[in-house]
């Protein structure tokens, strides 16, 4: 009995997929109907990972931009009480806005 090659070819190919499924690899905990496992978290993470990334970046420059309004108007409330002089509000403001 003879076989044509290309069927020859076609049945090694499927007997190498065959013996690719076997291993020590074969026996996570998705494997046999278990389940999925804890894959789904690995993603979850990633995009938690990113967003506490990218949200404390935006934090900081958030607050950075607002401090120096915040210093100025609590200077200006001070001058405006007369707790401190023009020279001394104008001293302070330059050190500030440097």
């Amino acid at each position: 009995m003879t076989t044509r090659p290309e069927a020859r070819a076609h049945d090694r190919g499927m007997e190498t997929m065959s013996l690719a499924a076997y291993g020590p690899w074969q026996h996570g905990p998705w494997q046999h109907g278990d389940g999925p496992g804890w894959w789904p978290v690995i993603p979850l993470a990633f995009g938690l990972f990113w967003l506490l990334l990218l949200g404390g970046g935006g934090y900081l420059l958030w607050r950075r931009t607002k401090t120096p309004a915040r210093a100025e108007s609590v200077l200006a409330e001070r001058y405006a009480r007369g707790e401190i002089d023009e020279e001394e509000y104008r001293e302070r403001l330059a050190v500030l806005r440097s």
